[in-house]
């Protein structure tokens, strides 16, 4: 079964066509960067303008078969670009005469690592899934394959925007991410370096009391709040950024800052591996892709006895083949239903 799927959820206008849920036929991916860099960060405006200039030039290129269903992210997400692929999706759909699968994007990012493999989902399971990006940090329990309950979560900034806005005050440029994962990779391999050297910055760690608000025990839960406080009175204190720049500190600030985020992520994941006898630890989104989260987490499910999956690079952003591929799984929610759904930005897991 040949699926086509659209996501504009954010800055990133994709079509792809995967067969059956696994192999990808197509990936076309329309990167904004470019027209919200100067921001630093995402202009919903200019987002959807972006999504309707681009969607029928990214749809045409990645029909290179035929379309047995098309598919569509309806949250979460920024709601002018939602709509964008939404609507193009319902007039697609209903031109060719073919079903209509609505497609959750965070469910979508666990799925990566089934892209292109052999492996399937259902011979992963149980698991722990992170989902692990520029709008959401959330630990989720998996005991069959389409089956979610959110155990832990951020309970503030996700991941990826605490990496965003350390590099847009530290004038490092965006999306952060990226820019902060190299500068720190190469500071870890000096042969000067000592951990002795680090900037000791909160560990993301959540009060009780807060946490329970979101009915969720405070040694799953993460808040990077108090984090980014700390870089901004610590950048102030030391000059401003251009004075720590010339004076060769940033390196050590950004490590000691991506170190501090890491460990985080690091130990409420451990601490959800014990909840339950998993069989491996899935772990999806763009934050997936830092060279430092990976490595500490396969240390992570080494301990715990699980396998770690992850995606391949060109999957761990936004990209319309998770869209596509998850939808073969997701049929249930197709045909006049889907049809009639508006946008969900602040769609969760399991909904």
């Amino acid at each position: 079964m040949n699926i086509l799927g659209i996501e504009t959820s954010c800055d990133e206008t994709a079509a792809a066509l995967v067969r059956d849920g696994h192999q990808v036929l197509s990936n076309v991916v329309f990167s904004q960067i470019p027209l919200h860099v100067k921001y630093g960060g995402v202009v919903p405006e200019i987002a959807s303008r972006a999504h309707v200039e681009k969607i029928g030039e990214v749809i045409k290129e990645a029909i290179v078969d035929k379309i047995d269903a098309v598919a569509v992210t309806w949250g979460p997400g920024l709601s002018p670009a939602l709509i964008v692929g939404l609507n193009a999706a319902k007039g697609l759909a209903k031109a060719l005469g073919v079903e209509l699968i609505a497609v959750n994007h965070i469910e979508a990012h666990l799925h990566t690592p089934f892209l292109d493999s052999s492996l399937l989902p259902e011979e992963a399971m149980p698991a722990l899934a992170l989902a692990v990006s520029g709008g959401h940090t959330t630990w989720i329990d998996m005991p069959r394959y389409t089956q979610y309950h959110i155990i832990g979560q951020t309970l503030d900034d996700a991941a990826g925007e605490a990496f965003d806005k350390a590099a847009k005050l530290l004038d490092l440029g965006y999306p952060g991410g990226p820019k902060i994962d190299k500068i720190a990779k190469e500071y870890l391999a000096r042969p000067d370096y000592k951990r002795s050297d680090l900037i000791s910055f909160p560990k993301g760690r959540a009060r009780e009391g807060v946490s329970s608000l979101s009915g969720l025990s405070a040694d799953l839960c993460v808040s990077f709040s108090g984090l980014k406080t700390a870089l901004l009175r610590y950048v102030q204190q030391s000059g401003g950024a251009k004075k720590l720049s010339d004076d060769g500190e940033i390196p050590r600030i950004v490590t000691s800052y991506q170190e501090a985020i890491i460990e985080a992520l690091c130990d409420r994941t451990a601490r959800a591996l014990k909840k339950r006898d998993y069989r491996s630890l899935i772990v999806g989104g763009g934050v997936s892709l830092n060279s430092r989260l990976r490595d500490s987490l396969q240390r992570v499910a080494d301990r715990a006895n699980v396998k770690l999956l992850t995606a391949l690079p060109k999957y761990c952003g936004d990209n319309a083949a998770m869209i596509a591929a998850l939808a073969y799984y997701r049929r249930n929610r197709s045909g006049q239903e889907a049809m009639s759904l508006d946008v969900n930005p602040s769609l969760e897991a399991g909904e």
